[in-house]
């Protein structure tokens, strides 16, 4: 426990750096919010879980009430995924989505503690192909969601675990900044 709790705190204390980069991701998005637009969020796994605890806390609130915000987990339709799967494949399930509910000015946040996930870096492209912006959240770079995304944060740590913790933390970060940049107070 202890060795786990040091690795987390290493990791958070690298991952700091990436502050101003959430913020201006927070205010990016209180812009796309306020034009009518909305987030779309993928990830496998783990950071599937991480990407609807992100649309979670958007449809319903952070810390302060304020308007519900569009935001889609792109694994959470279980009817659409498995039908995508059966008559596509896996590696198009998140990109088939982002092509349905994706328009220009919206964002994508593609959540994987690889960065090599093939479905979500197929939903990055198939993001860049309708004007979406990508955003990553990934483990150690370098990796190819990362350097396929239009902005990145990655997270130096040794296991999935760490770099999962340090996602929710990014997560909450990105709500945080997003409550500031909409006006979002008690």
């Amino acid at each position: 426990m202890e060795d786990h709790l040091a690795a987390l705190a290493e990791a958070a204390r690298r991952t700091r750096e990436s502050a101003p980069k959430i913020t201006a991701w927070g205010r990016h998005l209180a812009g796309v919010f306020e034009a009518g637009g909305r987030l779309l969020a993928c990830g496998n796994g783990g950071s599937a879980a991480e990407a609807q605890h992100l649309t979670g806390e958007l449809v319903g609130r952070f810390r302060h009430e304020r308007r519900p915000l569009s935001a889609i987990a792109l694994h959470a339709d279980t009817s659409a995924t498995t039908a995508i799967v059966n008559d596509y494949g896996d590696h198009e399930v998140f990109a088939r989505q982002v092509r349905a509910h994706g328009r220009p000015g919206d964002v994508l946040v593609c959540l994987s503690t690889s960065g090599g996930s093939q479905n979500v870096v197929a939903a990055a492209k198939a993001a860049h192909e309708l004007g979406v912006t990508t955003w990553a959240l990934t483990g150690p770079a370098p990796n190819p969601l990362a350097a396929l995304c239009d902005d990145a944060v990655t997270v130096e740590a040794p296991t999935v675990a760490t770099v999962q913790e340090m996602h929710l933390a990014l997560v909450h970060g990105l709500c945080a900044a997003l409550d500031d940049a909409l006006g979002v107070t008690a």
